[in-house]
C-alpha cells in the first residue's frame, strides 16, 4: 500500500515574497514529492475546510469565531504574524482538516502524512507564531470526542517548542506531548509539555539524536497510546534561519527515521506533520521536507514486506 498523503492547492495562500514567512515552501513541497513518484495531486486526498464545529475540538468556540468572521483584533493578528484575510483563515482551516484526515488515515493503515500542519503555537484562544488554529490539537480532539482513540502522543520535533500544544493538554492526562526543542529558541516563555528536553544552540547529529532516542523511550513508556502525531519540522537544520541548531540533511533524515520506526515498532499509527522551516530558498526547505515522506514511505514498504498485506509493523 502507498503512503497516504495530505494534500490541498491552496494551504499556499498569497504572501509577499520577502514575508518571514516561506509560503512558497507549499507548493515547493508538493512538487519535491511529484518528482519522487510520492504524490499524484489528482489521486491525493484533498480535505476541506474545517467547520467551526471541529475547530472548537482543540479551540474555543468564540475564538474560533472570531477568526472565521475575520474579526481578530490587531494584537491578536500581529501575534499570529499573518495578514488578515480569508485566503489565510481558509488555509489554515484546510490544513487543520488535513491533519485530521491524516490521522484517520494513519489508523486504518499505519503511517499517513499532511504536507501542512504542526501549528503548534496556537493555544486555546489564541494564535501565534504564524499559527492560527492547532491542527494536531483539533485531530486529537475529535478522535478523542469520537471515541476513536482513547489516548494519544504528541512528538513534537520542531526547533520551537510545542507551547499551544502543551497549554491546550495541560490537565488532559488523554494526550501526552513530548517536544524537544532549542532551550533559548521562541517561544522566551516556555509552557510546560509532559515531557520537555530542551537542547543547547549548535547540537549536532550525534548529540541530537542520541538525546532524541532516550527521550522517546521515556515518552513511549508513558503509554499505552493509540495514535502518535509525529511534528517533523525541518528548522533544527544548520542553515535554517531561525533555528540555531546544526543538524545536517543526512541528520534531518536520521531523526525521521528514528522516531517513525521506534513509534511504530511500539505499534502506534503515525500521523506526519510538517512544521516549521524557514528560509529565503523555499525549495531547499521544501527539500529537508520531503525527507519525512521518503522515510515514512520506504518504511511502509518494509512493513508490506513484513506482514505481506501492509498493516504490521517494522521487527
Amino acid at each position: 500500500m502507498t503512503l497516504p498523503i495530505i494534500h490541498h492547492p491552496d494551504y499556499q495562500a498569497p504572501l509577499a515574497e520577502d514575508h518571514r514567512f516561506p509560503m512558497a515552501k507549499y507548493g515547493r513541497l508538493r512538487d519535491a514529492l511529484r518528482r519522487r513518484g510520492l504524490l499524484d495531486q489528482s489521486a491525493a486526498p484533498q480535505p476541506g475546510e474545517a467547520s467551526a464545529a471541529l475547530l472548537s475540538a482543540g479551540h474555543d468556540p468564540a475564538y474560533v469565531a472570531r477568526v472565521l468572521a475575520l474579526g481578530l483584533s490587531d494584537t491578536e493578528q500581529r501575534r499570529i504574524g499573518l495578514p488578515r484575510g480569508a485566503p489565510f483563515v481558509r488555509r489554515a482551516r484546510l490544513a487543520t482538516a488535513g491533519s485530521l484526515m491524516a490521522a484517520e488515515f494513519a489508523l486504518q493503515t499505519g503511517l499517513a502524512g499532511n504536507t501542512a500542519g504542526g501549528s503548534h503555537h496556537a493555544g486555546l484562544d489564541y494564535g501565534a507564531g504564524f499559527c492560527t488554529f492547532n491542527d494536531v490539537a483539533v485531530a486529537a480532539g475529535a478522535l478523542l470526542a469520537a471515541g476513536r482513540i482513547r489516548r494519544a502522543l504528541v512528538v513534537d520535533c520542531d526547533v520551537h517548542q510545542g507551547d499551544g500544544t502543551a497549554r491546550i493538554f495541560a490537565n488532559d492526562p488523554r494526550v501526552f506531548t513530548f517536544s524537544i526543542h532549542g532551550a533559548k529558541n521562541f517561544p522566551a516563555r516556555k509552557a510546560q509539555s509532559d515531557l520537555d528536553l530542551g537542547v543547547a544552540d549548535g547540537l549536532d547529529d550525534t548529540a541530537y539524536l542520541a538525546a532524541l532516542s532516550s527521550a522517546l523511550e521515556r515518552a513511549l513508556g508513558a503509554g499505552p497510546f493509540d495514535l502518535a502525531f509525529y511534528n517533523a519540522g525541518v528548522d533544527v537544520h544548520g542553515e535554517d534561519r531561525l533555528g540555531r541548531l546544526a543538524l545536517t540533511d543526512q541528520g534531518v533524515r536520521g531523526r525521521d527515521r528514528l522516531v517513525l520506526r521506534t513509534l511504530r515498532r511500539a505499534g502506534l499509527p503515525v500521523a506526519i506533520v510538517i512544521g516549521g522551516g524557514y528560509s529565503e530558498d523555499a525549495a531547499a526547505v521544501a527539500e529537508r521536507h520531503a525527507i519525512v515522506f521518503e522515510e515514512a514511505a520506504a518504511l511502509r514498504e518494509v512493513e508490506a514486506v513484513t506482514s505481506g498485506d501492509g498493516s504490521g509493523t517494522v521487527a
